[in-house]
Order: C-alpha cells, then sequence, then structure tokens
C-alpha cells in the first residue's frame, strides 16, 4: 500500500512535525504540500520524483531550492500558462515540452468580453447567471474593501445571497465560507484570487474579475479556468477602464484574452506573454523582460550565438566532443526562389507545431 500525507496551513505545527519525522523515516510515499515543502526542516528519505503543480506560481529562488534537494531527482513541472523564462527554456530546448490541448468531454469555451464598469451590466450579468441555476465568481483583489464590494454587489441584487472571502480569513473561517458556497448557500462569492487555482465548483459558469489590468496574463486565464468546468456555457467578463485609457501591455494582456477564449488556449497565452513580457534572464532571477525590445528571432539568435561563444572559450574543457564535431557554418543562409514552399495543412494540421518546424 501507499501512503499519501499532506502539509498545508489548516495542519497545527504539532502535526506537520509528525508528518515532516514519518517523511524523513521514509513512512511517508507520497507528500503534498505548498512551498513549504522547501523548508529546512523537511527532509526525505529518497526522493526520487518532484511533480509541481502551478509552477508559474514558484520564483527563481524556489525552483534553484528544488534542484539542490537532489541532484539525480526527476521533476515534472504542470502549468497552464508557464511564465516567460520557463517558455524560454523549453523552446531552446533546455527543457523537454508536452502539451496537453485536448480538454476534458462536454467542455464549451468560455466566452470573454472586455467590459467597462457598469452597476447595470454587473447585474443583469449576475442575474442571468442565478437565473439558470449558476453561481457567480466576483474577483475584487482588495482585501481593504473587499466587504465593502460585496455591500455594493448586495444593493444591485438585493434579493441574492452575497458571501465573501480572502486570504487574511482564519484557516477554519475562510474554509467555512468556501464549503458554504460550493453548498450553495451564496448565490455569488465576491473574493479575491485565492480561488485562482484548486477550486472546482462545477456550478460556478459566470466570473467578473473587477480592473482585470492590474492581473497578469496567466493569473486572468487561471481565474477563467475557475468557470465552464462543466457542459455549461460560461462567461468571463474582464472589467476595466477604457481601453483608450489603459498603458499598452495592459491592453495586449486583456484583447489577449478576449482573442484566445478557446479551449486549450493556454499555450498560445503563454506565448503572447513571452512576446509582451520578455524572456527574463535565463541565468538569473529575472522571470521576463529584455526581449521585446529587441524581437523574439533577433534574442534568439543572440543568445545562441553567446553559447556558442562560451562553449567555444570558458567552457570548452566540457565541450570538446561538441566542438570537435562542429564545423564553423554560416547560421543565417536565406534561399531565393519563385516556387511556393510551405508544409501543407493536411500534412501537419496543427498550426503551432506548423510554425515550429518552419522556425527550425
Amino acid at each position: 500500500p501507499v501512503t499519501v500525507d499532506y502539509v498545508n496551513r489548516f495542519k497545527s505545527a504539532k502535526e506537520k512535525k509528525e508528518t515532516y519525522k514519518r517523511l524523513e523515516e521514509g513512512k511517508v510515499d507520497i507528500i503534498v504540500g505548498t512551498h513549504a515543502l522547501l523548508g529546512k526542516e523537511v527532509k526525505f528519505k529518497d526522493l526520487g520524483l518532484l511533480i509541481i503543480d502551478e509552477e508559474q506560481k514558484f520564483g527563481v529562488a524556489h525552483k534553484e531550492k528544488i534542484k539542490t534537494l537532489r541532484t539525480n531527482v526527476d521533476a515534472l513541472t504542470l502549468t497552464a500558462t508557464p511564465i516567460p523564462r520557463t517558455l524560454q527554456f523549453s523552446l531552446m530546448g533546455a527543457r523537454d515540452l508536452s502539451i496537453m490541448n485536448t480538454p476534458p468531454p462536454n467542455r464549451q469555451p468560455i466566452q470573454t468580453e472586455v467590459r467597462v464598469y457598469q452597476e447595470d451590466f454587473v447585474r443583469d450579468a449576475i442575474y442571468f447567471e442565478t437565473e439558470r441555476g449558476g453561481q457567480v465568481f466576483f474577483i475584487h483583489n482588495r482585501v481593504q474593501n473587499l466587504a465593502e464590494m460585496a455591500s455594493i454587489i448586495q444593493g444591485l441584487c438585493p434579493d441574492l445571497s452575497i458571501g465573501w472571502a480572502h486570504g487574511q480569513l482564519e484557516g477554519h473561517e475562510l474554509e467555512e465560507r468556501i464549503m458554504d458556497f460550493i453548498d450553495k448557500k451564496y448565490d455569488v462569492l465576491v473574493c479575491t484570487n485565492i480561488v485562482e487555482s484548486g477550486v472546482d465548483i462545477p456550478n460556478v459558469n459566470t466570473i467578473i474579475i473587477n480592473n482585470s489590468h492590474h492581473f497578469g496574463l496567466s493569473d486572468l486565464h487561471q481565474l477563467r479556468g475557475r468557470v465552464g468546468r462543466s457542459n455549461k456555457k460560461a462567461f468571463c467578463y474582464l472589467l476595466a477602464p477604457p481601453m483608450s485609457t489603459l498603458p499598452t501591455d495592459s491592453r495586449k494582456r486583456l484583447q489577449t484574452l478576449e482573442q484566445h477564449s478557446e479551449l486549450g488556449s493556454g499555450f498560445q497565452i503563454a506565448m503572447r506573454d513571452l512576446d509582451i513580457r520578455g524572456a527574463g534572464n535565463l541565468l538569473g532571477g529575472e522571470q521576463s523582460g529584455f526581449m521585446a525590445e529587441i524581437g523574439f528571432e533577433m534574442y534568439q539568435k543572440i543568445l545562441d550565438e553567446a553559447i556558442r561563444e562560451l562553449k567555444r572559450t570558458e567552457f570548452k574543457d566540457l565541450f570538446k566532443e561538441e566542438i570537435s564535431k562542429q564545423d564553423d557554418f554560416v547560421q543565417d543562409c536565406t534561399i531565393d526562389t519563385d516556387l511556393e514552399i510551405l508544409i501543407p495543412d493536411d500534412y501537419v494540421e496543427n498550426i503551432t507545431e506548423r510554425l515550429s518546424l518552419y522556425s527550425r
């Protein structure tokens, strides 16, 4: 039999200590937990496989700590929207990449719209959902006035039951409110982005995100994924000031979400995020930036040249065999022809795969 245990905020310090002790003794086969498992007090008897879910939530420091857990540990990272730095690692071949585009059966695309905050619209959207027997998430990412926002929603929909929740509540109280929402005691849950991951409530099929221009692409995509988890048509409304007043990057993010609302669009969104924010510092701590200034292809070219140069100079002892096999050759070669040379659509049907082949 396999022994599975977990560590989370609802466990007492004594319970956690006992779990860590059993883990070190090898009495726990699978341990599930948060960043806490990267702490100094956590020791594994024989760690063989590390699975990281929601990888975009981990910083570079956390990932470096993971590497030191054990040099020969196998690692599998899962994410709906990889951060630019991680995606860049995969695109340059430093990490293997698998894409799961197939959604669960009977799922429908989530209708996504960018709207300006208007009370009439919010009220209509909430009533449309509740009248068909569903529930609503209203995301307001400000703990300070969350209760006030809940009061505003209650004023708009006086006959509905409105609840609110955020991460600074006591553990048991937060759990109680979420469970009440699952049990349909509330029609609308006004909350922060605490529901961004790990929440699966099939009856919630409308999400309204207030001040959506303050969120990153990954956050917005994750929040949108909280709805549409049944065979019902789901709606995601991104409330923001008029597009003309928004900074360029904010506008691009919202437009990307609106354009890529089909099922399995996480990879395209991540690619767009890479384009907007840049790839960051592959050898340092920044997880985005720089690339947008020079363009993706030029960035790739500069990166390849820098890596080749380092292999031939500072690390020539490590790459002797590779260097000996490589002859100096022209990297960029252009062929002018009148022929139309394309990969037929029926030969490679997936457009992402086709573009990948073109770029090789």
